[in-house]
């Protein structure tokens, strides 16, 4: 009588995954950008350029899935003991990390996701959970979409499209805004 194996969790699909996105990620840590290719990818995670090609699509695609996966928080916010301690904490995290060059480029590559949508339910989802804490209090807590809209857009558009991004006091502003 043969004996079946259970499923694997993840199996090859997922280790062709891991390894493509390992190879990635260390060859953007190596080098310059504009010289991570396809062939260079598959030749450091073991597999053939057609195992991405026919996974991803391209290079932008592979590119856009690393930095999705990256852009998944380790750990829920960081718990202040005040609605306004947290979502600082939050905000200043959040910018100091998008605004350095690899997270610049994180940013770029998500824009080419073929999940529209992920990166606001990432930010939403970390904001929910500052927002939840605080709901019992019988405070007045500001809306999801608000804070999305005046916290984190903005400091999304400076990282992406201005010389600077925004210094500390301007995010500060903008979080008073947003709680008033």
């Amino acid at each position: 009588m043969a004996i079946k194996e259970g499923l694997r969790p993840g199996g090859r699909s997922a280790r062709v995954q891991e390894s493509v996105h390992r190879a990635t990620r260390e060859l953007l840590e190596e080098q310059e950008r504009a010289s991570v290719t396809v062939p260079l990818i598959a030749a450091r995670a073991g597999v053939t350029p057609s195992t991405i090609y026919r996974r991803w699509g391209d290079l932008s695609a592979l590119l856009a899935d690393v930095a999705l996966a990256r852009m998944r928080p380790d750990s829920e916010p960081l718990n202040t003991g005040s609605l306004r301690g947290d979502i600082r904490a939050w905000a200043e995290q959040y910018l100091d990390e998008m605004s350095s060059e690899p997270g610049r480029n994180m940013m770029r590559d998500v824009q080419c996701s073929q999940a529209p949508g992920y990166c606001v339910a990432i930010l939403g989802g970390q904001l929910q959970i500052i927002l939840d804490r605080y709901q019992d209090n019988g405070e007045v807590l500001p809306r999801l979409d608000h804070l999305l809209n005046l916290i984190a857009a903005p400091t999304v558009f400076r990282i992406l499209f201005s010389n600077a991004p925004l210094q500390i006091e301007e995010l500060h502003e903008l979080i008073e805004v947003a709680l008033r």
